[in-house]
């Protein structure tokens, strides 16, 4: 292998969770951040915790509301006549 072409493997990068649990590993990057682990993930953990990102939930809700409301406000489309040949 080319050593110049590798980047530079770091054996002792501290990874910081948004729980605030901290570990050891290895990386190429100097720091690392996460947003859930180990110690604070539901499946791991056995506590049942929502993780909704900016409420997706309630802004899903809200569209399929709205889309119903539009629906019913639409005027139902005539029937086209159909030409036959006599």
């Amino acid at each position: 292998m080319k050593p110049t072409i590798h980047p530079q493997f770091n054996t002792d990068v501290v990874v910081t969770c948004a729980c605030g649990a901290t570990f050891t590993t290895g990386s190429t990057a100097k720091t690392l951040h996460t947003e859930v682990c180990s110690q604070c993930h539901p499946f791991y953990t056995g506590k049942q915790k929502l993780l909704d990102a900016a409420g997706s939930i309630d802004k899903f809700k809200k569209r399929s509301a709205a889309a119903v409301h539009i629906k019913a406000a639409v005027k139902p489309k005539k029937e086209r006549k159909s030409r036959t040949k006599k």
